[in-house]
């Protein structure tokens, strides 16, 4: 019943949208730990083309190390940077999770109509 392609891309973003808190909480946590490099989660174009191609199965998001400058102690973790984009990743998410409540309530409704 959920698994047409706009359930598949909803859920697809929201397990790239949840590795990329879960990331970016790490980036913070680590902010003063010398010799670490902040990590990026990406997904966004595996979506793109999953959808282009009519299958959203199979969309995994890839995580690889932030280009940003190191400072002295070899840590490049910019808090500005981590808490705008976790801003972000969290206002997504809610979206997501606003898109799924809407397609289960559409069929909700459906099946009411039905009695």
């Amino acid at each position: 019943m959920f698994d047409d392609l706009a359930s598949q891309a909803i859920r697809a973003s929201l397990d790239g949208l949840a590795m990329r808190q879960r990331v970016q909480a790490n980036n913070i946590a680590n902010i003063e730990t010398p010799g670490f490099k902040a990590k990026r989660v990406e997904f966004e174009s595996a979506l793109s083309q999953a959808i282009a191609d009519g299958d959203g199965t199979g969309v995994h998001a890839t995580v690889s190390t932030s280009p940003l400058a190191a400072r002295q102690d070899g840590n490049n973790v910019n808090l500005d940077e981590e808490t705008l984009g976790s801003t972000e990743t969290n206002l997504r998410y809610q979206t997501m999770l606003r898109a799924m409540d809407d397609r289960f309530g559409l069929v909700s409704t459906v099946l009411k109509g039905v009695r």
